[in-house]
Order: C-alpha cells, then structure tokens, then sequence
C-alpha cells in the first residue's frame, strides 16, 4: 500500500477509489475517536472489516492516524490537513457542477406563438396553463430560446428572468357521498351541469363521482392521480370543478391547503 499511496497521492477521491475511502474512513474516526470500532466504520461505509484494518495501518503508516491502544485512534494534524483538501476538491467540484452544469441544463418548454430563432430573446406568458413563448423582451419574464421554432411549435428557453405574470386557479370541490349512503344519486345532474361550463377543466375522484359527471352528460378531464393533478392544473392558472367522494375531501383539500390554492367545498347533501 505505501508505493500505491505515493503513486495515487496527489488524486482527488473522485479520481481514486482507494483516496475515497480513506476519505470516508477519516471521516468516521474523526467522528467517533478515540473510540473507534473498525466493525462500524465498515458497516458506514460499506466495506468489510478487514479492509478497513488494513487502510488503517497504511493511515497510521503514513502519520495520517495516531494509534493510542487497541481500538484508539486520533486522526493528526496531518490526516485533517489532507481531509480538509480534499473536502475543498469536493466543494470546488459541486459548485462546477450546480453552477455551471445544471444552470446550463435548466432548459422548459414552451410553445412558440410566432418563429424563434435559436438565442433570441423572448416573452413568456401563460395561456391555457401551458407555457408561451412570444418574439421579442416586451413581457414580464423573459428567456432566452436553445432551439428554433415556428408558430404553435415547442421551443427549448433557457436563462429566464422577471416573473411569469399569471393568476393562480381555483376549485370547486363537490362532494359526494360513497354507494351506501346513496352515491351518485343524491348529487342532482344540473349541479355539476351548470357549474362545469364556468370552470376551466373537470375532475372525478371515485367511481360514484365519475357516475355523477357522466349523468350530467360530461366526461371528466381528470380521472386518476386527481389530488395531485388538480393542484398542478390550479397551480398553472386553471380553475377546476372536482367532484369527490367524501371519504377522499381531505386528501384532495389538504394538498390544495399545501399549494395555496383557493378551494371551495360544496356538499351534494346540501343541493
């Protein structure tokens, strides 16, 4: 090991194994010296406890750790100067990483209203609960186009800045009461009938809801995943008639709570 040591020294633990765990086995002894049981450490990181020994004794070897007895050990001023370097190649790498690889790679979609070219300029703005992308810097929230695009195309934008200007949507929340305390029956058809012409989309959760909208001549937008669809839907600007069966309300109403949607429960008992 000590030849090994020489040859991989001056590698990063991103670069060498061997450098990565003596990392994490540096680490852990920094953590729980004097008092260190190998069998932990090697449960921790995921070796075996021979391999911890014998890094260990190389560390030791090397003036990395001060043994003091069996089962004590002290990393030295040497062994934390050597974490603290490579702590700082690790840092240095997550900040390449966070800022100048994912920034470049935080890219939406947006639907073109007119042709983009690839690096211009546009305006956002939110129709429908979709995303658009308009020619020119005049809006609220600006990008910058990754792709090129013709009108009522998908464009890739990047580089955002400025805020999307847009209302947050609301629920209706019909509730509905399960099959033994009457169903869909006790929901009457202009209910939901009426009420679906001033929303935006219409949502069922539960056999009996989806009844109910069927008796209304209407077939549901939203039929699965209804929690979390509709607090997406109203979260992009749409306004949403849920219809739900009682014992599912406070699921749909406390992740409504949680996306600060504006809700309103209507009960069909009371139609």
């Amino acid at each position: 090991m000590p030849g090994e040591a020489a040859d991989t020294d001056e590698l990063s633990v991103l670069q060498s194994k061997r450098n990565a765990t003596q990392y994490q086995i540096l680490s852990q002894i920094a953590e729980r010296q004097p008092a260190v049981s190998q069998q932990e450490i090697a449960d921790e990181i995921g070796v075996t406890a021979q391999a911890v020994s014998d890094y260990l004794q190389d560390l030791v070897e090397r003036g990395f750790v001060a043994k003091h007895g069996r089962g004590r050990y002290e990393v030295t001023k040497e062994g934390v100067d050597w974490l603290i370097s490579r702590t700082e190649d690790l840092r240095r790498y997550v900040d390449h990483v966070s800022e100048e690889v994912i920034g470049q790679v935080d890219i939406e979609t947006a639907i073109a209203t007119g042709d983009i070219a690839e690096g211009e300029t546009v305006s956002l703005s939110m129709e429908n609960g979709v995303m658009h992308a308009s020619p020119g810097d005049a809006g609220s929230a600006t990008a910058v186009a990754v792709t090129d695009a013709g009108a009522d195309e998908d464009v890739g934008v990047t580089d955002f800045e400025g805020v999307l200007d847009y209302d947050l949507g609301t629920v209706t929340v019909v509730s509905i009461p399960r099959i033994q305390r009457g169903g869909s029956r006790e929901l009457p058809s202009e209910t939901i009938a009426d009420s679906a012409g001033e929303h935006d989309l219409l949502a069922a959760a539960g056999t009996e809801a989806l009844v109910a909208c069927r008796h209304a001549g209407l077939e549901p937008d939203i039929r699965f995943g209804t929690a979390e669809a509709v607090t997406e839907a109203a979260t992009k600007g749409l306004d949403v008639l849920l219809v739900v069966v009682t014992d599912e309300l406070s699921r749909h109403t406390d992740r409504l709570r949680d996306g600060s949607i504006g809700y309103e429960v209507v009960d069909a008992a009371d139609q």
